[in-house]
């Protein structure tokens, strides 16, 4: 355990040290923190204490602005500093815990600090990898016969997003307008979109990289995973509804999407491992693995309204079909280029019982039933003012290892 204390319902135990960009009011500089309780470990205060043979050459990783740097070193770096950072902050280690000069450099409290986006993005891609979401929607638009695409259970669908407008946590989103076809016997008209929804989604890190036109094999996907973060991947349905065919998402999608600030390593999520789905056809060879790459971290949505804060989801990914390390391969097995920093996202995660459904698209049935906020108040898609809470954490023998909120409130839209 560690010498810094941390309530047992805390997100940021010391079996969890996720890493995220920080700054403070009397330092506004961007820096690398680790998360430990309600402090921050600032890196660039500690740096000469990486010893390892792999940092000790690469020191001034933690002096960026981003995590870039420190993705791009790999899998043995990003293994030994997490090692170096449970010697510094154990109970038993006195170099931090004993200094009271450097422990008073070192240490700051998050009250005191701001939160940035963790990482130059360079390119997001969105999975689509919930059979149970893709099934509700395929219901919806196609009726039960066509739910599924033929080639869903063959491969992990998605598609390209934004880069530039991922936000962090606390950002505001404006809600956007477009061209909808509310009537179908009419021709289409603009305006603020009437049915913003949020998607319940996880995404992760990649690092390392690979060189174009050389594939990431399945066997090595879990060296190029850094870590995971929460993500809202706020939509516009009746933007999407009209302009997606036949390309895909794009305004519906393209003007926000939140994930939260802290990065929480993939080793410190192993223990919470699961088996696999099972996977019926079963997948092609590059698309096969059988180590355990399923996580049970447990998924919580709140919406706040003009009065009540109320959790209206409750998921896991646990119900995820295809796995990170299949989204991985796939992606690059045409020999696509993977960039320290990019971000790849779940696709909305919904489990079979209503609770779990990841969108409101689906908690509403397209609009067709009301989510109680109580109070008397109710919804169907969002409405100027909510605020959207996502939350998460794997639930350890007292402890947590959790992601912190990622949390966005709706402002009108641009008067046009």
């Amino acid at each position: 355990m560690s010498f810094i204390k941390v309530d047992p319902t805390s997100d940021f135990s010391y079996h969890n040290l996720p890493y995220g960009i920080f700054s403070t009011p009397d330092n506004p500089k961007r820096r690398i923190g680790v998360a430990i309780g309600d402090q921050i470990l600032d890196l660039s205060v500690i740096k000469s204490l990486f010893q390892g043979p792999v940092i000790s050459k690469h020191k001034d990783v933690f002096d960026q602005p981003t995590l870039n740097a420190f993705m791009a070193l790999g899998y043995e770096a990003w293994r030994e500093a997490r090692r170096t950072l449970q010697v510094l902050l154990s109970a038993n280690e006195s170099t931090l815990r004993d200094d009271v000069s450097l422990r008073s450099r070192a240490f700051v409290h998050q009250s005191a600090a701001t939160m940035h986006l963790p990482a130059d993005i360079g390119d997001y891609t969105d999975f689509y990898s919930s059979r149970d979401h893709a099934t509700n929607v395929g219901i919806m638009f196609r009726g039960k016969e066509n739910a599924l695409m033929p080639n869903w259970l063959r491969l992990p669908v998605g598609y390209h997003g934004r880069a530039s407008s991922v936000i962090v946590s606390g950002t505001p989103i404006r809600r956007p307008s477009g061209q909808t076809r509310p009537d179908q016997t009419k021709p289409p008209v603009f305006g603020p979109s009437k049915q913003l929804d949020i998607e319940l989604e996880m995404a992760f890190f990649v690092g390392g990289g690979n060189q174009q036109g050389e594939p990431i094999p399945i066997q090595k996907a879990h060296e190029h995973i850094f870590g995971m973060v929460l993500m809202n991947d706020w939509s516009a349905r009746d933007i999407q509804s009209w302009e997606y065919v036949p390309l895909g998402p794009f305004l519906g999608k393209n003007f926000g999407t939140t994930i939260s600030p802290w990065v929480v390593p993939m080793e410190a999520l192993l223990p919470f491992a699961e088996p696999n789905p099972v996977q019926d056809p079963e997948p092609l060879p590059y698309l096969q693995h059988t180590d355990a790459y399923t996580f049970n971290i447990n998924l919580f949505v709140s919406l706040k309204g003009t009065v009540h804060k109320v959790t209206v989801i409750r998921s896991t990914v646990m119900y995820m079909y295809w796995t990170m390390k299949q989204q991985l391969a796939h992606h690059t097995v045409n020999g696509c280029n993977i960039r320290p920093g990019d971000l790849l996202a779940s696709g909305t995660i919904s489990g079979p019982d209503p609770e779990s459904f990841g969108s409101m698209l689906e908690l509403s049935w397209r609009g067709s039933k009301s989510i109680d906020l109580g109070g008397g108040e109710t919804r169907t898609f969002l409405k100027d003012g909510d605020e959207v809470t996502i939350t998460g954490y794997c639930q350890g023998d007292g402890y947590r290892v959790g992601f912190g909120p990622c949390m966005g409130t709706i402002l009108p839209a641009v008067k046009h």
